[in-house]
């Protein structure tokens, strides 16, 4: 014989009132208690230690007695409880398991308020998550990067009185991910490449690569299109910064070195010359410290940005700089009594050159002006780019070339000679050989 549907507790059969439900109590010895409603048999109050009650519904599903709890007795009313349970009996009527049912609600329920919550994730937001995940492995003048474009403004100088103004990207982070439109982005990138080209550019590549990261994240996937936003951004922003083409000539090189020898601060007499000379980047020199200078194996540990630290020679007439400059701190480039490296002097620069009577050169055109220089001594090219610390681009260089500091330091010394002869300065080490050197 089929078994009945029935409660298994046929004793407590009443039919339930918020009096009742009140009075209900454990007899001695027991764990718990229901009292089943006689108006819904299903229905009942069920009564823990702990003076715990919650109504609950009992019926078979698929063979099996089930108790699903609908709810704490003191979090919704008495009819509430039965349209609950009559919603349930209606459930399985389908044939269908309302706990199943349920869970699928509140996972409905819980996916509907991820999504609200998700609609109010800014770019802000999305640009802190990038920077965190990422920022391990990036170098410290990429880190200062993403901090200048995320620049918050009015804040105080290191070396000015002048307040800071706003990164690039500033302005977007209240933004709304999903508010973050085409043509809300395009108006903005148009509105700062207007004033500040350059330094948009730098950051369009930098906001490219974040909504690159934030498109393959669970967390921001579907917030925002990403190659339409991208293409919007770019429109208004210059495509590649036409490549400069500033540096010295040989010609200016005996008014250059006058000019800047002439500069009242020795330290932004030897960083000057010693940036032409080594082909080191402004930031890597001025940030040299006394320890990365190797006097009795005459080398330089240069921390390069793209591999993390090269060594490059440290030629005599730089040796000679060096050795010349006081020890203030450990920094080597360090002016009065300040604790850290000096400050770019561009404008001590700007002053030699115009009284050189020399066109503008930057501090990184110095740079270049090394690298192209160096064409007059038919340096390989190779031998240029590792001084530089240019990334290797070519297979051989990559795998097959290994080159020690020796033989680095006899073209690297080929090089500042003949730069020297060029300005009529006296080479270090009279006793040194003549080098033959293209004139």
């Amino acid at each position: 014989m089929p078994q009945k549907d029935t409660p298994p507790d046929r004793v407590l059969r009443q039919r339930l009132t918020l009096s009742r439900i009140e009075r209900l109590t454990l007899p001695p010895g027991k764990q718990e208690i229901t009292l089943w409603d006689t108006e819904i048999p299903r229905l009942g109050v069920r009564l823990q230690r702990g003076n715990r009650r919650a109504f609950i519904y009992s019926q078979r599903i698929n063979g099996r007695q089930a108790r699903i709890t609908i709810a704490p007795v003191d979090s919704i009313t008495l009819e509430e409880a039965r349209r609950e349970a009559r919603k349930i009996a209606a459930t399985i009527a389908e044939g269908k398991d309302p706990r199943v049912e349920r869970h699928k609600e509140r996972e409905k329920a819980a996916a509907a308020r991820r999504e609200i919550e998700r609609a109010r994730i800014t770019f802000g937001d999305l640009w802190a998550a990038y920077t965190a995940a990422n920022e391990k492995s990036w170098s410290k003048w990429h880190k200062r990067d993403h901090a200048a474009a995320m620049a918050k403004p009015g804040q105080p100088r290191k070396r000015s009185k002048e307040k800071t103004v706003a990164g690039v990207l500033w302005p977007l982070r209240e933004v709304k991910l999903p508010e973050l439109t085409p043509a809300r982005l395009g108006k903005h990138m148009a509105r700062e490449a207007a004033r500040r080209p350059t330094t948009t550019a730098k950051a369009f590549r930098l906001l490219r690569a974040c909504l690159h990261w934030g498109s393959l994240q669970s967390s921001f996937e579907g917030l925002y299109d990403t190659e339409k936003l991208i293409a919007a951004a770019g429109k208004h922003v210059q495509k590649s910064s036409n490549a400069r083409k500033s540096a010295l000539q040989r010609e200016q090189l005996a008014a250059w070195f006058e000019a800047v020898q002439a500069l009242g601060e020795p330290a932004h007499r030897a960083y000057l010359q010693a940036l032409l000379l080594t082909g080191a980047r402004p930031g890597e020199l001025r940030e040299l410290r006394w320890q990365d200078v190797d006097f009795q194996w005459n080398a330089l540990a240069i921390r390069d940005k793209v591999e993390g630290e090269r060594v490059i020679p440290l030629t005599p007439y730089v040796r000679q700089l060096l050795q010349a400059l006081p020890r203030r701190n450990r920094y080597v480039f360090t002016t009065g009594r300040s604790t850290g490296p000096i400050a770019p002097p561009a404008k001590q620069h700007s002053r030699a050159l115009k009284a050189a009577g020399i066109p503008h050169v930057t501090l990184h055109d110095l740079r270049r002006s090394f690298g192209s220089l160096a064409e007059w001594v038919e340096v390989p090219a190779g031998i240029v780019a590792e001084i530089m610390g240019h990334k290797p681009k070519a297979t051989a260089e990559r795998h097959y070339r290994v080159r020690p500091v020796e033989l680095l330091r006899l073209w690297h010394t080929r090089i500042e000679a003949w730069m020297l002869e060029q300005a009529g300065i006296e080479q270090p080490a009279k006793s040194a050989q003549r080098l033959e050197v293209v004139k």
